[in-house]
Protein backbone atom coordinates (compact mmCIF):
# COMPACT_ATOMS: atom_id res chain seq x y z
CA UNK A 1 0.00 0.00 0.00
CA UNK A 2 1.29 3.42 -0.96
CA UNK A 3 2.05 5.92 1.76
CA UNK A 4 1.41 9.65 1.22
CA UNK A 5 4.44 11.50 -0.11
CA UNK A 6 4.02 14.09 2.63
CA UNK A 7 4.38 11.36 5.27
CA UNK A 8 7.53 9.92 3.66
CA UNK A 9 9.02 13.42 3.37
CA UNK A 10 8.55 14.04 7.08
CA UNK A 11 9.74 10.54 7.98
CA UNK A 12 13.04 11.04 6.11
CA UNK A 13 13.47 14.55 7.54
CA UNK A 14 13.04 13.24 11.10
CA UNK A 15 15.30 10.24 10.53
CA UNK A 16 18.50 11.78 9.26
CA UNK A 17 20.51 9.13 7.42
CA UNK A 18 23.66 9.90 9.42
CA UNK A 19 22.02 9.60 12.84
CA UNK A 20 20.14 6.41 11.95
CA UNK A 21 23.11 4.56 10.46
CA UNK A 22 25.58 5.76 13.11
CA UNK A 23 23.52 3.85 15.71
CA UNK A 24 24.68 0.66 13.97
CA UNK A 25 27.96 1.65 12.31
CA UNK A 26 30.74 3.85 13.75
CA UNK A 27 31.19 6.53 11.08
CA UNK A 28 34.06 8.91 10.35
CA UNK A 29 33.72 12.02 8.24
CA UNK A 30 35.72 11.95 5.05
CA UNK A 31 35.23 15.16 3.14
CA UNK A 32 31.50 15.73 2.72
CA UNK A 33 30.62 12.07 3.25
CA UNK A 34 31.00 9.55 6.08
CA UNK A 35 32.67 6.14 5.99
CA UNK A 36 32.70 3.04 8.17
CA UNK A 37 33.01 -0.74 8.14
CA UNK A 38 30.13 -2.30 6.24
CA UNK A 39 27.61 -4.05 8.56
CA UNK A 40 26.49 -6.34 5.73
CA UNK A 41 29.81 -8.09 4.99
CA UNK A 42 33.10 -8.61 6.81
CA UNK A 43 35.89 -6.16 5.96
CA UNK A 44 38.94 -4.55 7.54
CA UNK A 45 39.09 -1.47 5.31
CA UNK A 46 36.07 0.83 5.34
CA UNK A 47 34.17 0.69 2.05
CA UNK A 48 30.74 1.64 3.43
CA UNK A 49 29.89 5.26 2.57
CA UNK A 50 27.03 7.47 3.75
CA UNK A 51 26.05 10.41 1.53
CA UNK A 52 24.19 13.03 3.63
CA UNK A 53 23.47 15.19 0.57
CA UNK A 54 21.37 12.51 -1.11
CA UNK A 55 20.29 10.81 2.15
CA UNK A 56 21.69 7.50 0.93
CA UNK A 57 24.40 4.89 1.55
CA UNK A 58 26.45 2.56 -0.62
CA UNK A 59 29.04 -0.16 -0.01
CA UNK A 60 31.79 -0.44 -2.60
CA UNK A 61 32.58 -3.92 -1.34
CA UNK A 62 29.28 -5.81 -1.40
CA UNK A 63 27.34 -3.27 -3.53
CA UNK A 64 24.51 -2.83 -1.03
CA UNK A 65 22.92 0.60 -1.10
CA UNK A 66 19.77 2.67 -0.84
CA UNK A 67 18.02 5.14 1.44
CA UNK A 68 17.44 5.06 5.19
CA UNK A 69 14.35 2.85 4.81
CA UNK A 70 16.36 0.33 2.79
CA UNK A 71 19.05 0.35 5.47
CA UNK A 72 16.58 -0.45 8.25
CA UNK A 73 14.94 -3.15 6.11
CA UNK A 74 18.26 -4.93 5.76
CA UNK A 75 19.88 -4.31 9.14
CA UNK A 76 16.71 -5.26 11.07
CA UNK A 77 15.47 -7.87 8.56
CA UNK A 78 12.12 -6.15 8.14
CA UNK A 79 9.58 -5.79 5.36
CA UNK A 80 9.09 -2.32 3.89
CA UNK A 81 6.05 -1.30 5.96
CA UNK A 82 7.64 -2.65 9.14
CA UNK A 83 10.80 -0.64 8.42
CA UNK A 84 8.68 2.49 7.93
CA UNK A 85 6.87 1.77 11.19
CA UNK A 86 10.24 1.27 12.92
CA UNK A 87 11.42 4.72 11.78
CA UNK A 88 8.06 6.30 12.63
CA UNK A 89 8.27 4.94 16.19
CA UNK A 90 11.88 6.11 16.43
CA UNK A 91 10.92 9.67 15.57
CA UNK A 92 7.58 9.85 17.38
CA UNK A 93 5.44 9.86 14.24
CA UNK A 94 2.04 8.27 13.92
CA UNK A 95 1.47 5.98 10.95
CA UNK A 96 -1.27 7.23 8.61
CA UNK A 97 -4.61 5.55 9.24
CA UNK A 98 -5.25 5.35 5.53
CA UNK A 99 -1.97 4.42 3.86
CA UNK A 100 -3.17 4.84 0.27
CA UNK A 101 -2.77 8.34 -1.14
CA UNK A 102 -6.08 8.59 -2.94
CA UNK A 103 -6.63 9.86 -6.42
CA UNK A 104 -8.42 12.94 -5.12
CA UNK A 105 -5.27 14.14 -3.35
CA UNK A 106 -3.19 13.50 -6.45
CA UNK A 107 -5.64 15.44 -8.61
CA UNK A 108 -5.68 18.30 -6.11
CA UNK A 109 -1.90 18.55 -6.26
CA UNK A 110 -2.04 18.95 -10.03
CA UNK A 111 -4.87 21.50 -9.74
CA UNK A 112 -2.91 23.59 -7.24
CA UNK A 113 0.09 23.73 -9.58
CA UNK A 114 -2.22 24.84 -12.41
CA UNK A 115 -3.88 27.44 -10.17
CA UNK A 116 -0.52 28.82 -9.07
CA UNK A 117 0.65 29.10 -12.68
CA UNK A 118 -2.51 30.95 -13.74
CA UNK A 119 -2.42 33.20 -10.67
CA UNK A 120 1.20 34.16 -11.37
CA UNK A 121 0.26 35.10 -14.94
CA UNK A 122 -2.68 37.20 -13.79
CA UNK A 123 -0.68 39.02 -11.10
CA UNK A 124 2.04 39.81 -13.66
CA UNK A 125 -0.46 41.03 -16.28
CA UNK A 126 -2.07 43.41 -13.78
CA UNK A 127 1.25 45.27 -13.45
CA UNK A 128 0.80 46.68 -16.94
CA UNK A 129 -2.81 47.72 -16.46
CA UNK A 130 -3.94 51.03 -14.89
CA UNK A 131 -4.63 49.50 -11.46
CA UNK A 132 -1.14 48.02 -11.45
CA UNK A 133 0.75 51.27 -12.03
CA UNK A 134 1.26 51.80 -8.30
CA UNK A 135 3.06 48.45 -8.05
CA UNK A 136 5.09 48.97 -11.22
CA UNK A 137 6.21 52.35 -9.84
CA UNK A 138 7.16 50.62 -6.60
CA UNK A 139 9.35 48.09 -8.41
CA UNK A 140 11.00 50.85 -10.41
CA UNK A 141 11.59 52.85 -7.23
CA UNK A 142 13.57 49.89 -5.90
CA UNK A 143 15.70 50.04 -9.02
CA UNK A 144 14.31 46.91 -10.67
CA UNK A 145 14.47 46.96 -14.45
CA UNK A 146 11.65 45.70 -16.64
CA UNK A 147 13.89 42.78 -17.57
CA UNK A 148 14.25 41.81 -13.90
CA UNK A 149 10.50 42.17 -13.34
CA UNK A 150 9.82 39.80 -16.22
CA UNK A 151 12.59 37.36 -15.25
CA UNK A 152 11.16 36.85 -11.76
CA UNK A 153 7.53 37.07 -12.90
CA UNK A 154 6.85 39.85 -10.38
CA UNK A 155 3.25 40.99 -10.13
CA UNK A 156 0.58 42.83 -8.21
CA UNK A 157 -2.60 41.75 -6.41
CA UNK A 158 -5.16 44.59 -6.80
CA UNK A 159 -6.93 46.12 -3.83
CA UNK A 160 -9.94 43.86 -4.30
CA UNK A 161 -11.55 41.19 -2.15
CA UNK A 162 -12.27 38.83 -5.04
CA UNK A 163 -10.14 39.79 -8.07
CA UNK A 164 -8.35 36.44 -8.22
CA UNK A 165 -11.37 34.35 -7.25
CA UNK A 166 -13.43 35.81 -10.10
CA UNK A 167 -10.63 35.64 -12.67
CA UNK A 168 -9.79 32.01 -11.92
CA UNK A 169 -13.45 31.00 -11.67
CA UNK A 170 -13.76 31.98 -15.33
CA UNK A 171 -10.92 29.55 -16.06
CA UNK A 172 -12.66 26.68 -14.28
CA UNK A 173 -11.06 26.85 -10.82
CA UNK A 174 -13.20 26.96 -7.69
CA UNK A 175 -12.73 29.05 -4.50
CA UNK A 176 -12.39 25.85 -2.47
CA UNK A 177 -9.42 24.90 -4.64
CA UNK A 178 -7.87 28.35 -4.27
CA UNK A 179 -8.14 27.90 -0.52
CA UNK A 180 -6.08 24.69 -0.80
CA UNK A 181 -3.46 26.72 -2.68
CA UNK A 182 -3.51 29.44 0.04
CA UNK A 183 -4.77 31.99 -2.48
CA UNK A 184 -8.24 32.33 -0.96
CA UNK A 185 -9.60 32.20 2.57
CA UNK A 186 -13.05 31.54 3.97
CA UNK A 187 -14.81 34.40 5.71
CA UNK A 188 -17.10 34.32 8.74
CA UNK A 189 -20.17 34.49 6.52
CA UNK A 190 -19.08 31.39 4.63
CA UNK A 191 -17.91 33.23 1.53
CA UNK A 192 -14.38 33.34 0.14
CA UNK A 193 -11.99 36.26 -0.33
CA UNK A 194 -8.53 36.77 -1.85
CA UNK A 195 -5.59 36.27 0.53
CA UNK A 196 -3.41 38.73 -1.39
CA UNK A 197 -4.83 42.24 -1.73
CA UNK A 198 -2.97 45.45 -2.59
CA UNK A 199 0.40 43.72 -2.41
CA UNK A 200 3.29 43.26 -4.77
CA UNK A 201 3.60 39.57 -5.56
CA UNK A 202 6.77 37.48 -5.78
CA UNK A 203 6.22 33.97 -7.18
CA UNK A 204 8.20 31.16 -5.52
CA UNK A 205 9.41 28.77 -8.22
CA UNK A 206 10.95 25.39 -7.42
CA UNK A 207 13.89 23.75 -9.19
CA UNK A 208 11.46 22.03 -11.56
CA UNK A 209 10.24 25.43 -12.77
CA UNK A 210 6.81 25.09 -11.15
CA UNK A 211 5.18 27.97 -9.26
CA UNK A 212 4.67 26.46 -5.81
CA UNK A 213 3.86 29.54 -3.73
CA UNK A 214 3.90 33.31 -3.38
CA UNK A 215 5.24 36.08 -1.22
CA UNK A 216 3.11 39.21 -0.97
CA UNK A 217 4.61 42.49 0.30
CA UNK A 218 2.76 45.65 1.29
CA UNK A 219 3.50 48.86 -0.61
CA UNK A 220 3.91 50.88 2.59
CA UNK A 221 4.89 50.12 6.19
CA UNK A 222 1.63 48.44 7.15
CA UNK A 223 1.62 45.17 9.04
CA UNK A 224 1.99 42.37 8.32
CA UNK A 225 4.76 43.37 5.95
CA UNK A 226 4.68 40.00 4.18
CA UNK A 227 2.10 37.32 3.64
CA UNK A 228 3.69 34.09 2.49
CA UNK A 229 2.16 30.87 1.24
CA UNK A 230 1.64 28.43 4.07
CA UNK A 231 2.24 24.71 3.63
CA UNK A 232 0.19 23.18 0.84
CA UNK A 233 0.24 19.91 -1.08
CA UNK A 234 2.92 21.38 -3.37
CA UNK A 235 4.83 23.73 -1.07
CA UNK A 236 6.77 23.51 2.17
CA UNK A 237 9.13 26.37 2.98
CA UNK A 238 11.50 23.95 4.73
CA UNK A 239 12.18 22.28 1.38
CA UNK A 240 12.57 25.34 -0.84
CA UNK A 241 14.91 28.28 -1.42
CA UNK A 242 13.80 31.36 -3.31
CA UNK A 243 15.58 31.84 -6.68
CA UNK A 244 17.24 28.42 -6.55
CA UNK A 245 15.61 27.75 -9.93
CA UNK A 246 18.03 30.36 -11.35
CA UNK A 247 21.02 29.79 -9.06
CA UNK A 248 21.23 25.99 -9.22
CA UNK A 249 23.21 25.85 -12.46
CA UNK A 250 25.57 28.80 -11.89
CA UNK A 251 28.40 26.83 -10.27
CA UNK A 252 29.23 25.36 -6.88
CA UNK A 253 28.99 28.55 -4.81
CA UNK A 254 25.79 30.02 -3.39
CA UNK A 255 25.09 33.38 -1.76
CA UNK A 256 22.32 33.07 0.84
CA UNK A 257 20.47 36.19 1.97
CA UNK A 258 17.36 36.71 4.06
CA UNK A 259 14.65 38.11 1.82
CA UNK A 260 13.13 38.05 -1.63
CA UNK A 261 14.02 41.67 -2.39
CA UNK A 262 17.69 41.26 -1.50
CA UNK A 263 17.94 38.16 -3.68
CA UNK A 264 16.28 39.90 -6.64
CA UNK A 265 18.56 42.94 -6.30
CA UNK A 266 21.64 40.73 -6.18
CA UNK A 267 20.58 38.84 -9.29
CA UNK A 268 20.06 42.13 -11.13
CA UNK A 269 23.55 43.23 -10.05
CA UNK A 270 25.03 40.09 -11.60
CA UNK A 271 25.17 37.80 -8.55
CA UNK A 272 22.96 35.14 -10.12
CA UNK A 273 24.15 32.46 -7.69
CA UNK A 274 22.04 34.04 -4.92
CA UNK A 275 19.12 32.45 -3.09
CA UNK A 276 16.95 33.62 -0.21
CA UNK A 277 16.14 31.48 2.82
CA UNK A 278 12.39 31.20 3.30
CA UNK A 279 12.72 31.70 7.04
CA UNK A 280 15.67 31.79 9.43
CA UNK A 281 15.52 28.34 11.03
CA UNK A 282 17.67 26.53 8.44
CA UNK A 283 16.08 23.09 8.91
CA UNK A 284 17.75 19.88 7.77
CA UNK A 285 15.76 19.83 4.53
CA UNK A 286 17.15 23.22 3.44
CA UNK A 287 20.66 22.22 4.47
CA UNK A 288 20.48 19.12 2.27
CA UNK A 289 19.11 21.22 -0.59
CA UNK A 290 21.98 23.70 -0.30
CA UNK A 291 24.57 20.93 -0.10
CA UNK A 292 23.18 19.40 -3.28
CA UNK A 293 24.05 22.50 -5.31
CA UNK A 294 27.03 24.08 -3.54
CA UNK A 295 30.51 23.44 -2.19
CA UNK A 296 30.87 26.97 -0.78
CA UNK A 297 28.22 29.14 0.86
CA UNK A 298 28.34 32.87 1.59
CA UNK A 299 25.88 33.88 4.34
CA UNK A 300 24.61 37.46 3.92
CA UNK A 301 22.17 38.16 6.74
CA UNK A 302 21.14 41.35 8.52
CA UNK A 303 23.39 42.67 11.26
CA UNK A 304 20.57 42.87 13.84
CA UNK A 305 20.15 40.31 16.62
CA UNK A 306 17.77 38.13 14.59
CA UNK A 307 20.19 38.14 11.66
CA UNK A 308 23.17 37.22 13.84
CA UNK A 309 21.23 34.39 15.46
CA UNK A 310 20.19 33.14 12.02
CA UNK A 311 23.82 33.22 10.92
CA UNK A 312 24.89 31.13 13.92
CA UNK A 313 22.14 28.58 13.23
CA UNK A 314 23.10 28.38 9.58
CA UNK A 315 26.78 27.88 10.43
CA UNK A 316 25.98 25.12 12.92
CA UNK A 317 23.74 23.24 10.49
CA UNK A 318 25.77 23.76 7.31
CA UNK A 319 29.07 22.85 8.98
CA UNK A 320 27.88 19.25 9.35
CA UNK A 321 27.86 18.86 5.56
CA UNK A 322 31.52 19.75 5.10
CA UNK A 323 30.64 22.87 3.10
CA UNK A 324 32.99 25.85 3.08
CA UNK A 325 30.83 28.37 4.96
CA UNK A 326 31.73 32.05 4.92
CA UNK A 327 30.03 35.11 6.39
CA UNK A 328 29.75 38.45 4.60
CA UNK A 329 29.55 41.48 6.90
CA UNK A 330 28.07 44.59 5.29
CA UNK A 331 29.31 47.93 6.72
CA UNK A 332 26.90 50.03 8.79
CA UNK A 333 24.42 47.17 9.05
CA UNK A 334 23.03 47.74 5.56
CA UNK A 335 21.27 45.02 3.60
CA UNK A 336 22.67 43.85 0.23
CA UNK A 337 20.09 45.77 -1.80
CA UNK A 338 20.89 49.08 -0.09
CA UNK A 339 24.65 48.53 -0.19
CA UNK A 340 24.69 47.69 -3.91
CA UNK A 341 22.57 50.74 -4.75
CA UNK A 342 24.92 53.03 -2.86
CA UNK A 343 28.29 51.47 -3.69
CA UNK A 344 27.80 49.39 -6.82
CA UNK A 345 28.27 45.69 -7.69
CA UNK A 346 32.08 45.80 -7.68
CA UNK A 347 32.20 47.07 -4.11
CA UNK A 348 29.89 44.24 -3.09
CA UNK A 349 32.05 41.75 -4.96
CA UNK A 350 35.00 42.90 -2.85
CA UNK A 351 32.93 42.23 0.28
CA UNK A 352 32.35 38.68 -0.94
CA UNK A 353 36.05 38.20 -1.62
CA UNK A 354 36.92 39.49 1.85
CA UNK A 355 34.31 37.45 3.68
CA UNK A 356 35.23 35.79 6.96
CA UNK A 357 35.09 32.05 7.22
CA UNK A 358 32.73 30.52 9.74
CA UNK A 359 35.41 30.15 12.43
CA UNK A 360 36.56 33.76 12.16
CA UNK A 361 32.98 34.98 12.33
CA UNK A 362 32.15 32.90 15.40
CA UNK A 363 35.28 34.06 17.21
CA UNK A 364 34.40 37.68 16.43
CA UNK A 365 30.85 37.19 17.68
CA UNK A 366 32.07 35.59 20.92
CA UNK A 367 34.49 38.48 21.38
CA UNK A 368 31.58 40.94 21.46
CA UNK A 369 30.41 39.35 24.72
CA UNK A 370 33.62 39.77 26.74
CA UNK A 371 36.04 42.51 27.69
CA UNK A 372 39.35 40.76 27.06
CA UNK A 373 41.22 43.63 28.70
CA UNK A 374 40.16 42.17 32.04
CA UNK A 375 41.52 38.87 33.34
CA UNK A 376 38.05 37.44 33.89
CA UNK A 377 36.86 38.48 30.42
CA UNK A 378 39.99 37.03 28.86
CA UNK A 379 39.47 33.65 30.59
CA UNK A 380 35.79 33.47 29.68
CA UNK A 381 36.51 34.35 26.05
CA UNK A 382 39.32 31.78 25.96
CA UNK A 383 37.00 29.03 27.24
CA UNK A 384 34.35 29.81 24.63
CA UNK A 385 36.85 30.16 21.79
CA UNK A 386 38.47 26.82 22.65
CA UNK A 387 35.10 25.13 22.17
CA UNK A 388 34.88 26.58 18.67
CA UNK A 389 38.37 25.34 17.79
CA UNK A 390 37.53 21.90 19.19
CA UNK A 391 34.93 21.49 16.46
CA UNK A 392 37.57 21.79 13.72
CA UNK A 393 38.53 18.49 12.13
CA UNK A 394 41.83 19.74 10.68
CA UNK A 395 44.86 19.82 13.04
CA UNK A 396 46.36 22.54 10.83
CA UNK A 397 43.31 24.75 11.26
CA UNK A 398 43.34 24.20 15.02
CA UNK A 399 47.04 25.10 15.11
CA UNK A 400 46.57 28.27 13.03
CA UNK A 401 43.67 29.58 15.11
CA UNK A 402 45.40 28.63 18.36
CA UNK A 403 48.31 30.80 17.21
CA UNK A 404 45.99 33.73 16.54
CA UNK A 405 44.32 33.36 19.93
CA UNK A 406 47.74 33.19 21.58
CA UNK A 407 48.70 36.55 20.05
CA UNK A 408 45.36 38.11 20.96
CA UNK A 409 45.14 36.87 24.55
CA UNK A 410 48.77 36.52 25.56
CA UNK A 411 48.22 32.85 26.44
CA UNK A 412 50.70 30.26 25.23
CA UNK A 413 49.75 28.35 22.11
CA UNK A 414 50.46 25.07 23.91
CA UNK A 415 47.97 25.91 26.68
CA UNK A 416 45.31 26.77 24.11
CA UNK A 417 45.83 23.52 22.18
CA UNK A 418 45.69 21.56 25.44
CA UNK A 419 42.33 23.15 26.25
CA UNK A 420 41.10 22.42 22.73
CA UNK A 421 42.13 18.76 22.94
CA UNK A 422 40.41 18.50 26.29
CA UNK A 423 37.18 19.64 24.64
CA UNK A 424 37.66 17.15 21.84
CA UNK A 425 38.36 14.20 24.13
CA UNK A 426 35.57 11.67 24.38
CA UNK A 427 33.93 12.86 21.15
CA UNK A 428 34.15 10.96 17.93
CA UNK A 429 35.72 13.28 15.37
CA UNK A 430 36.26 13.02 11.68
CA UNK A 431 40.06 13.10 11.34
CA UNK A 432 40.56 11.10 8.17
CA UNK A 433 44.14 11.59 6.82
CA UNK A 434 43.48 10.65 3.25
CA UNK A 435 40.67 10.78 0.75
CA UNK A 436 38.83 7.62 -0.15
CA UNK A 437 40.69 6.14 -3.15
CA UNK A 438 38.89 6.53 -6.43
CA UNK A 439 37.65 3.08 -7.22
CA UNK A 440 37.29 1.72 -10.71
CA UNK A 441 33.65 1.22 -11.39
CA UNK A 442 33.04 -2.52 -11.26
CA UNK A 443 29.68 -4.06 -11.77
CA UNK A 444 28.95 -6.86 -9.33
CA UNK A 445 26.88 -9.89 -10.31
CA UNK A 446 24.13 -8.68 -7.97
CA UNK A 447 23.88 -5.35 -9.81
CA UNK A 448 23.90 -6.92 -13.26
CA UNK A 449 21.19 -9.36 -12.18
CA UNK A 450 18.92 -6.39 -11.54
CA UNK A 451 19.21 -5.32 -15.18
CA UNK A 452 20.10 -8.60 -16.87
CA UNK A 453 20.00 -7.39 -20.48
CA UNK A 454 22.51 -4.60 -19.77
CA UNK A 455 25.38 -6.95 -20.67
CA UNK A 456 24.00 -7.30 -24.20
CA UNK A 457 23.63 -3.54 -24.60
CA UNK A 458 26.46 -1.95 -22.57
CA UNK A 459 26.52 1.39 -24.39
CA UNK A 460 22.78 1.87 -23.98
CA UNK A 461 22.81 0.68 -20.36
CA UNK A 462 25.61 3.07 -19.40
CA UNK A 463 23.81 6.01 -21.03
CA UNK A 464 20.53 4.99 -19.36
CA UNK A 465 22.15 4.77 -15.93
CA UNK A 466 23.79 8.17 -16.35
CA UNK A 467 20.52 9.72 -17.49
CA UNK A 468 18.40 8.15 -14.73
CA UNK A 469 20.83 9.17 -11.98
CA UNK A 470 20.88 12.70 -13.37
CA UNK A 471 17.08 12.93 -13.53
CA UNK A 472 16.71 11.82 -9.90
CA UNK A 473 19.16 14.56 -8.87
CA UNK A 474 17.77 17.17 -11.29
CA UNK A 475 14.07 16.53 -12.05
CA UNK A 476 13.93 19.84 -13.94
CA UNK A 477 16.02 18.24 -16.71
CA UNK A 478 12.86 16.35 -17.69
CA UNK A 479 11.83 19.50 -19.57
CA UNK A 480 14.52 18.78 -22.14
CA UNK A 481 14.33 14.97 -21.99
CA UNK A 482 10.60 14.26 -22.02
CA UNK A 483 10.02 15.57 -25.58
CA UNK A 484 12.92 13.61 -27.08
CA UNK A 485 12.86 10.28 -25.24
CA UNK A 486 9.84 8.04 -24.64
CA UNK A 487 9.91 5.14 -22.17
CA UNK A 488 9.60 2.72 -25.09
CA UNK A 489 12.98 3.91 -26.41
CA UNK A 490 14.83 2.81 -23.28
CA UNK A 491 16.78 -0.28 -24.36
CA UNK A 492 17.09 -2.31 -21.15
CA UNK A 493 14.05 -3.58 -19.28
CA UNK A 494 14.72 -2.43 -15.72
CA UNK A 495 15.86 1.04 -16.78
CA UNK A 496 12.78 1.34 -19.00
CA UNK A 497 10.52 0.58 -16.05
CA UNK A 498 12.41 3.01 -13.80
CA UNK A 499 12.28 5.79 -16.41
CA UNK A 500 8.53 5.25 -16.74
CA UNK A 501 8.13 5.48 -12.98
CA UNK A 502 10.20 8.67 -12.72
CA UNK A 503 8.34 10.27 -15.62
CA UNK A 504 4.97 9.49 -14.01
CA UNK A 505 6.04 11.05 -10.71
CA UNK A 506 7.43 14.11 -12.50
CA UNK A 507 4.19 14.64 -14.43
CA UNK A 508 2.21 14.36 -11.19
CA UNK A 509 4.42 16.98 -9.51
CA UNK A 510 5.84 14.42 -7.07
CA UNK A 511 9.37 14.32 -5.70
CA UNK A 512 11.95 11.91 -7.14
CA UNK A 513 14.28 11.31 -4.18
CA UNK A 514 15.42 7.77 -3.42
CA UNK A 515 13.11 7.50 -0.43
CA UNK A 516 10.04 7.67 -2.67
CA UNK A 517 11.31 4.75 -4.75
CA UNK A 518 12.19 2.25 -2.02
CA UNK A 519 8.57 1.17 -1.64
CA UNK A 520 8.58 -0.25 -5.18
CA UNK A 521 12.07 -1.75 -5.41
CA UNK A 522 13.92 -4.45 -3.49
CA UNK A 523 17.34 -4.11 -1.87
CA UNK A 524 19.36 -5.09 -4.95
CA UNK A 525 17.38 -2.73 -7.16
CA UNK A 526 17.78 0.14 -4.68
CA UNK A 527 21.54 -0.48 -4.62
CA UNK A 528 21.57 -0.27 -8.42
CA UNK A 529 19.58 2.99 -8.38
CA UNK A 530 21.72 4.45 -5.59
CA UNK A 531 24.87 3.80 -7.60
CA UNK A 532 23.34 5.66 -10.55
CA UNK A 533 22.68 8.67 -8.33
CA UNK A 534 26.13 8.52 -6.73
CA UNK A 535 27.90 8.42 -10.09
CA UNK A 536 25.79 11.25 -11.51
CA UNK A 537 26.46 13.35 -8.40
CA UNK A 538 30.22 12.89 -8.73
CA UNK A 539 30.19 13.83 -12.42
CA UNK A 540 28.17 17.08 -11.96
CA UNK A 541 26.12 16.51 -15.12
CA UNK A 542 24.38 19.33 -17.02
CA UNK A 543 21.14 19.45 -19.04
CA UNK A 544 23.30 19.18 -22.17
CA UNK A 545 24.84 15.97 -20.81
CA UNK A 546 21.36 14.58 -20.20
CA UNK A 547 20.35 15.34 -23.80
CA UNK A 548 23.51 13.58 -25.00
CA UNK A 549 22.61 10.47 -22.98
CA UNK A 550 19.08 10.53 -24.38
CA UNK A 551 20.44 10.78 -27.93
CA UNK A 552 22.71 7.77 -27.36
CA UNK A 553 19.77 5.79 -25.99
CA UNK A 554 17.62 6.62 -29.03
CA UNK A 555 20.43 5.59 -31.38
CA UNK A 556 20.93 2.31 -29.54
CA UNK A 557 17.19 1.67 -29.58
CA UNK A 558 17.17 2.22 -33.34
CA UNK A 559 20.07 -0.22 -33.77
CA UNK A 560 18.36 -2.79 -31.60
CA UNK A 561 15.37 -2.70 -33.91
CA UNK A 562 17.41 -3.43 -37.02
CA UNK A 563 17.48 -6.86 -38.62
CA UNK A 564 20.31 -9.36 -38.31
CA UNK A 565 22.83 -8.33 -41.03
CA UNK A 566 23.13 -11.92 -42.22
CA UNK A 567 19.43 -12.08 -43.04
CA UNK A 568 18.76 -8.42 -43.84
CA UNK A 569 17.36 -7.12 -47.10
CA UNK A 570 19.24 -4.49 -49.12
CA UNK A 571 16.91 -1.81 -47.74
CA UNK A 572 17.50 -2.97 -44.15
CA UNK A 573 21.27 -3.05 -44.69
CA UNK A 574 21.19 0.52 -46.04
CA UNK A 575 19.20 1.69 -43.02
CA UNK A 576 21.63 -0.09 -40.71
CA UNK A 577 24.64 1.59 -42.36
CA UNK A 578 23.02 5.03 -42.10
CA UNK A 579 22.31 4.52 -38.40
CA UNK A 580 25.86 3.35 -37.72
CA UNK A 581 27.35 6.31 -39.60
CA UNK A 582 25.16 8.72 -37.63
CA UNK A 583 26.26 7.16 -34.34
CA UNK A 584 29.93 7.30 -35.34
CA UNK A 585 29.73 11.05 -35.92
CA UNK A 586 28.53 11.65 -32.36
Amino acid sequence: MALPDSFIQELIARNDVESVISAYVPLRRRGRNLVGLCPFHGEKTASFTVYPETASFYCFGCHVGGDVITFIKQIESLEYMDAVRFLADRSGMKMPENSRENEQTSRMRVRILEINREAARLFHQVLYQPEGKIALDYYHSRGYTDSTIRRFGLGYAPDSWDFLIKALRQKGYYPEELKEAFLAAKGRNGGYYDVYRNRVIIPIIDVRGAVVGFGGRVLDDAKPKYINTENTLVYNKRRNLFALNFAKNTGKELNICEGYMDAIAMHQAGFTNTVAALGTAFPEEQVQLIARYADRVNLIFDADLAGREATQRAIANLRKTGLDVRVVSIPDGKDPDEYIKRNGPEAFRRLLEGSANAVEYRLLEIGKNYDIRSSNGKILYFKEAAKVLAELDSPVERDVYAGRLSELLGISKEAILQEVEGNRRGKQRAAAKQQLQTLVRQESKELRQVNADAAAHPRAANAEESLLGTLILHPDYFKQIKPILSPEQMVTAFNRELYTRLLERYQQGLMLELSFLSVDYDEAQMAYITRMVRDAKERVLTPEDAVTFATIIRDEHALKGLADPANATDEELLKMMETLRARKKK
